[in-house]
């Protein structure tokens, strides 16, 4: 974990990805943010240098990455600012808002899977291809709702893309698995981001009351969830790991405390629902 590792997180001016770059960043390694405006971008290098022991670690590309030509832009500007690419992680996603197929906006219906699909494809597609090329890498999809075939109202859409990503990773994993570059998954659980917390403004009282029944119990601000998925990756030398948080075994050891023995602190974000 000592040895100093280039990173790439897309989607990382907010959420998950800014809190991956983050802990990257405070170990020493270089990473490159990037999002979808130029504005998102440079507000996340402002916040992120802070944790950086050298300004020169931390680099910023614009990248729609349904675009595969920006995408292989991106991998290109990683390479030429920190000569090569040691860990890909494909973290951008989209979620719809949490409403029946019928009343989704067809903007919607587009852009889920072309982002959560479509452009995890085209990350993966790159990264193999330039980490191939180098000889060794890293490349890691991001899994949520769905993966496991969970299934919940308004989240068919989203959902899917989920499970479907869950497929073409194994599907990948056996394509490479003769090859330089270690592909595997990863999976933060319920983590009180933006767009978990979005939530409460989308759906009625009543649903938004079960809910954070659940967010309470089993969610996790992401300054928890991302060093230990950080450790998980930096550690990992395994072709098709799964770095996940929150196991089916995690999960159920959670419900059995907060009936059993004690109610866990509530996460930041959830105060007003306690």
């Amino acid at each position: 974990m000592l040895e100093q590792k280039t990173v790439v997180v897309t989607g990382s001016t907010r959420g998950i990805g800014r809190g991956l770059a983050k802990e990257f960043l405070k170990l020493g390694h270089s990473v490159m943010v990037s999002g979808r405006s130029e504005a998102s971008v440079e507000s996340a290098i402002e916040n992120l240098t802070h944790f950086a022991a050298d300004s020169a670690r931390i680099a910023g590309q614009v990248c729609e990455i349904s675009d595969l030509a920006q995408v292989q832009d991106l991998w290109d500007a990683a390479k030429a600012r920190f000569g090569s690419v040691d860990i890909w992680i494909n973290n951008a996603g989209a979620i719809s808002v949490m409403h029946p197929i019928g009343e989704l906006h067809p903007e919607d219906m587009r852009d889920i899977p072309e982002t959560n699909l479509v452009g995890m494809m085209n990350g993966c597609r790159v990264a193999l291809n330039g980490m191939t090329e180098q000889g060794y890498g890293a490349l890691y999809t991001f899994e949520g709702f769905g993966s496991d075939g969970a299934k919940s109202e308004g989240m068919s859409v989203y959902g899917a893309t989920k499970f479907g990503l869950r497929y073409f990773t194994k599907s990948l994993v056996k394509e490479t698995r003769k090859g330089p570059v270690i592909v595997g998954s990863m999976s933060p659980g319920m983590v009180t981001t933006e767009m978990l917390l979005g939530a409460r403004d989308e759906v009625s009282p009543e649903r938004w009351k079960s809910m954070q029944f659940i967010y309470r119990i089993l969610a996790e601000e992401v300054e928890t969830v991302t060093p230990w998925l950080v450790e998980g990756v930096l550690k990992n030398s395994k072709h098709g790991a799964s770095i996940a948080w929150l196991t089916r075994g995690k999960a159920l050891l959670r419900f059995a405390k907060h009936f059993l023995i004690k109610k866990r602190p509530i996460p930041r974000g959830l105060e007003d629902t306690a």
